[in-house]
């Protein structure tokens, strides 16, 4: 009885872990490494004299997105809960921060990064602490949020507020996804129908005029519609990555072959990975790669699924908001590369180079990571609790009989 209580206690154990959605993040993290040391090799030998350097740097990344995963995964989600607003707070004034000149680097004509010793991209981590801030103000209002107009609107508000700072810098692609992942967590928390139909009459005007009102925002709006008028000005980005992607065709030119990495394609390691990506494996390199995605962005909703059921709310408002940020980021970052969407400054989620989106993808990943283990720790309970009232149910009928 012993042995096959320990046995189970082991077996438990291993179940605390994903495997399954480790064993995902570990294969694309991979994959985009091996792409981004190709992509990157031509311009890290023209610019810097080392075609490893970019390549280097993201092994360095992956590691530290790796330790941060590991810590967040050990940490109980009732801490995060608890600290939620002091997390969204400091993700409010990183957002401030980053618009003092002093502070704020502006690179290309946007101010997105702060240069404290290192760079860093605030509204990349301001997704992550507007997910476990919205997952917490969720488990609080609970069926307020359905009746409540008051209630309601205190999300929209908060989106409001870090589409008009994220604007600044501005970063339209982040202000998309913020917003986005904030409509979809209130959606999922039980939100009325019509109070998003209100929504959307006054958000998408607005949105709208932010275009129009810009004209760089409204040149890279239209600019897909038809990429090839004008091939070597405001549509080159776009018709260098459509090239990489046709010259892709069925089973691509092979890893390292890439011509249009070579000084013809932009941002070919960063928002354009996809590009030389498709160009260098393919059809069936890009059919690999959007399957991969997509059974990610499964397993993230899997787990918020199992966390309800477990009544761990919290945690599923975590997992449902990632999975929601993972896939919707993507599809853009590809929809972008392939021209049926805007170009956005927006990388593919463990993929691209960059550090701070690395980061902060690494530490969402371990906060779904760290719900599904509180899933298999609540299921471990509830089967030991059904067994001892089982073994004293039974204990009471055999007394009753003597």
């Amino acid at each position: 009885m012993r042995l096959e209580t320990a046995q189970m206690q082991v077996l438990t154990e291993q179940q605390r872990v994903d495997w399954v959605m480790l064993s995902l993040l570990g294969v694309l993290a991979t994959l985009g490494l091996v792409m981004v040391f190709s992509a990157s090799i031509a311009q890290a030998e023209r610019v810097l004299n080392d075609a490893t350097y970019y390549g280097r740097l993201q092994m360095i990344y992956l590691g530290i997105a790796f330790v941060a995963a590991f810590i967040v995964w050990r940490m109980p989600l009732d801490i995060l809960e608890k600290y939620g607003p002091a997390l969204l707070c400091l993700g409010f004034l990183l957002l401030l921060l980053v618009l003092l000149p002093f502070i704020g680097k502006s690179v290309n004509g946007s101010r997105r990064w702060i240069q404290l010793g290192v760079s860093f991209q605030p509204s990349e981590f301001f997704k992550v602490a507007i997910i476990v801030y919205l997952a917490g103000y969720f488990v609080r209002k609970g069926e307020q949020i359905k009746s409540d107009v008051a209630v309601f609107l205190v999300p929209l508000a908060l989106a409001a507020i870090a589409a008009v700072l994220l604007l600044m810098e501005p970063d339209f692609g982040a202000t998309v996804v913020v917003c986005a992942i904030v409509v979809v967590m209130m959606f999922v928390a039980g939100c009325r129908w019509w109070h998003f139909f209100l929504t959307m009459a006054v958000v998408l005007p607005l949105g709208l005029i932010a275009i129009l009102a810009s004209p760089y925002r409204k040149t890279r709006l239209l600019s897909f519609v038809n990429p090839w008028d004008d091939p070597f000005a405001t549509d080159f980005q776009l018709t260098q990555s459509l090239i990489a992607v046709g010259r892709g065709s069925f089973d691509g030119v092979g890893l390292g072959n890439s011509v249009q990495k070579m000084a013809y394609l932009p941002e070919a390691h960063t928002d354009f990975v996809f590009a030389v990506y498709a160009e260098e494996l393919g059809f069936i390199g890009v059919t690999f790669l959007v399957a991969l995605l997509a059974m990610i962005v499964a397993r993230c909703f899997k787990i918020a699924r199992d966390a309800d059921r477990a009544n761990l709310i919290f945690g599923s408002h975590i997992a449902t908001g990632v999975g929601f940020w993972f896939g919707f980021q993507a599809f853009i970052n590809i929809g972008a590369n392939m021209g049926v969407l805007p170009t956005k400054g927006i990388t593919l989620p463990l993929f691209s180079y960059g550090g701070s989106s690395l980061l902060a993808v690494g530490i969402a990943c371990g906060l779904v990571m760290r719900v599904a283990k509180e899933v298999a720790i609540q299921n471990e309970a509830d089967f030991a609790r059904s067994v001892t009232d089982r073994v004293e149910a039974s204990s009471k009928v055999a007394v009753a009989n003597v």
